[in-house]
């Protein structure tokens, strides 16, 4: 009751931005469409049997003021987002139909970008980047065929700013609750005459967090030389980033959070006088660069190649103070200090990781009349290496400086070769077809991961149909396989198994001038689902386990709704049922059946509401409203998993300001985050464990969890001067 009393506060259904169209205020309509020929072989359109929504950059832009992408895609249905250091900034994360990143297909201009061992996406590792955004397309589901790992619960693809023929230029800056500052530059040169074009962006974002000494202090950086001409695009892209963030991703158990919210447990130490100390540099420590290569050639009036080559350098290191540490974990003999045997020391340590990405895509379109066909074909290789450096220590035993106490590396491969054929066999009939191949080699040896060497092949069809009832709507059917490899995490548990899905979409589709509603029905059977256990390993990434049988079914709903030329109302609703048939537990020393159990971090209700007002052209108010249901942190429904439902709401105010002269105009943002105030917690973590010490000779099963708090009200103000 609770729930349904909650989402009546909700409202119905839909999307931040559900527009199909180009936004006529992102650039000149002509030259995002000639952009975005870099993703024809993995967007969606309106005629495929594919769920998905669309973002534009002008919907971006009002709530752009150095959140995290997740934080801005929020409001998408069945997006769940979460945030480490409690308000946006730094460590961010973010789930689809209940999957989380690790299982959501990223790339950027149609390039991976989901690191290739852990699967996950670390968007602080380019902190704004929805600065030089033009557009996203989340497609739920499997999607599409794709570059990168397969998608088991969304697929989500990034465009970065169009080629512009005008010169411009911006200067942004803002501030907000917690210290958070933003400050960056944008410009371009506009077409020099011949085609080029030269454009560029630089950010620092800066916050103390929410919770305790949460800071991050990130720079970033865009730049972007493009060539068109009638036939052909050129762009060579390098990006990047340099986070620096102190560690978060520990959080809280929940007697701390009844008394001490923000309460940070990371860098925490006992002095020589006995009194509790937090270590003043217990960061993460990361850049990351990005090059790519994008070519667009036309050849004639009915064929198009796509032709992307891409790099990726990562390197950095978290650093922690370890108190009473043994030596044997750094492979140190014992030490004789006053005639006692010394075994265990205070030292900082530095787990490394240098890894590199790099690779090629291809595709070539042909479409002619009510044919439209896609070949592409991709290759990528990962290089990473592990190791730890301990960097200080009260007994240093037998090391020299720089000494190495692990050092391993690992190795993957990934290709791909699809094909799409799209068919419009009447004015009503549309026919799709997708076929993808995909095979991995993975190497790894680290002690956490054993000696690793695997190799997988993958097929996965996918069919759908579209039927137009009348010029607003249609509806459509289709059907997706997929599978997945593990990743490196999974290996600390044995042997995992790759993952297999079958899935089935049932949508409908409805247009008209003001109005715009979608709606689908999904079931999402799973194979050895890799579902996260709630335990999180001892630096802080999530574990997962698989299970024998899974599915998830659900509806969504989502709407705009223009009411008179003021008011429009975008309302969204997902509705779900996510379980493990016949699950497992080994339960003090039994092994349990619990029968059909809810899938972890999978609410039943994710729904959202955005209601904009308008009430002149310089002023904007959006009031956007969040409900997320109840959700188990585990998979064996524990009470003590239980993370509570939420609601909270954020207020959006824009004024834009036209000006003479060499200003262009001057838009000043205001966002009011969680402006109800509500106390909640978007994430946690659950275990459990066996303890026969309590009770001599009886064993019992322990369990614990844990919550990441986030912020109360709290709120950032922009200022952006664009020329």
């Amino acid at each position: 009751m609770k729930d349904l009393f909650c989402l009546l506060l909700v409202g119905l259904t839909a999307s931040m931005c559900l527009s199909q169209e180009i936004s006529k205020d992102s650039v000149l309509a002509k030259e995002v469409v000639l952009d975005e020929v870099f993703l024809t072989a993995i967007r969606a359109t309106s005629t495929m049997p594919v769920t998905f929504s669309n973002l534009q950059k002008e919907a971006l832009d009002k709530r752009n003021l150095g959140q995290d992408i997740p934080i801005l895609l929020n409001y998408l249905p069945g997006v769940v987002s979460t945030s480490d250091a409690g308000a946006g900034i730094g460590y961010t994360g973010i789930r689809v139909r209940g999957s989380d990143a690790t299982r959501v297909n990223v790339t950027i201009n149609g390039i991976p970008y989901n690191d290739a061992e852990s699967q996950g996406t670390f968007w602080v590792n380019m902190p704004d980047f929805a600065s030089s955004t033009q557009s996203i397309q989340l497609q739920r589901g499997v999607g599409t065929s794709t570059n990168g790992a397969g998608a088991f619960g969304a697929s989500l693809n990034v465009l970065t700013d169009a080629y512009s023929d005008e010169a411009y230029g911006q200067i942004a800056t803002g501030w907000g609750s917690f210290n958070s500052m933003r400050h960056n530059v944008k410009f371009s040169t506009g077409s020099l005459g011949s085609g080029f074009e030269i454009a560029g962006r630089l950010s620092r974002i800066t916050s103390d967090g929410y919770i305790d000494r949460a800071s991050s202090e990130l720079d970033s950086y865009f730049l972007q030389a493009a060539f068109k001409d009638d036939n052909t695009l050129v762009k060579v892209l390098l990006f990047g980033g340099h986070e620096i963030t102190y560690q978060s991703w520990f959080g809280i158990d929940a007697a701390t959070l009844e008394t001490d919210r923000t309460f940070n447990p990371a860098g925490i130490y006992t002095d020589d006088n006995g009194q509790l100390q937090f270590y003043d540099n217990e960061v993460d420590n990361y850049k990351q660069d990005h090059f790519q290569l994008l070519f667009n050639q036309g050849l004639g009036s009915n064929w198009n190649t796509n032709i992307g080559l891409h790099y990726t350098r990562g390197r950095g290191y978290f650093e922690q103070f370890r108190e009473d540490d043994s030596f044997k974990t750094y492979g140190l003999a014992p030490i004789t200090v006053n005639g006692e045997e010394v075994i265990t020391t205070d030292l900082v340590r530095r787990r490394w990781l240098d890894n590199d990405f790099y690779g090629a895509t291809l595709t070539v379109n042909h479409k002619k009349e009510a044919l439209d066909i896609v070949f592409g074909a991709a290759h990528n290789w990962y290089a990473g290496d592990h190791f730890g450096e301990v960097v200080w220590a009260r007994y240093a035993s037998d090391s020299f400086i720089r000494d190495r106490y692990y050092d391993d590396n690992s190795n993957k491969t990934d290709a791909n070769i699809f094909g799409k054929i799209q068919y419009q066999a009447s004015s009503h009939w549309n026919l799709f077809a997708d076929v993808q191949w995909r095979g991995v080699s993975y190497q790894a040896n680290g002690a956490d991961t054993g000696i690793v060497d695997d190799t997988f092949s993958f097929f996965n069809p996918k069919a759908g149909v579209s039927y137009v009832l009348n010029a607003h709507q249609n509806v459509y059917l289709s059907y997706a396989k997929a599978h997945r490899e593990p990743n490196r995490n999974d290996y600390e548990n044995g042997m995992p198994r790759p993952e297999k899905l079958d899935d089935i979409e049932l949508g409908w589709r409805y247009y008209k001038n003001k109005t715009l509603l979608n709606a689908n029905l999904y079931y999402m059977a799973y194979k050895d689902q890799l579902v996260l256990t709630g335990a999180l390993n001892d630096v802080g990434a999530p574990l997962r386990a698989n299970v024998g049988d899974s599915y998830r079914f659900g509806l969504e709903l989502d709407g705009r709704f223009e009411i008179g030329k003021k008011l429009i109302w975008q309302p969204n609703l997902s509705l779900s049922v996510n379980r493990n048939r016949d699950f497992f537990f080994e339960r003090d020393g039994n092994l349990q059946a619990l029968g059909n159990t809810h899938i972890s971090y999978s609410p039943g209700i994710v729904a959202g509401n955005a209601i904009q007002y308008s009430p002149t052209e310089q002023w904007q108010f959006a009031l956007l409203t969040k409900y997320v249901g109840e959700q188990y942190m585990g998979n064996i429904d524990s009470e003590n998993s239980l993370l509570e439902a939420y609601l909270y709401s954020d207020l959006n105010i824009q004024f834009v300001w036209e000006t003479k002269g060499w200003v262009d105009h001057v838009i000043v943002s205001a966002l009011i985050n969680n402006i109800f105030d509500a106390t909640y917690e978007s994430n946690g973590y659950f275990f459990t464990y066996d303890d026969d010490f309590s009770v001599p000779g009886v064993l019992t099963t322990i369990e614990g969890s844990g919550y990441y708090p986030q912020a109360g009200i709290n709120a950032l103000l922009g200022v952006t001067v664009k020329f």
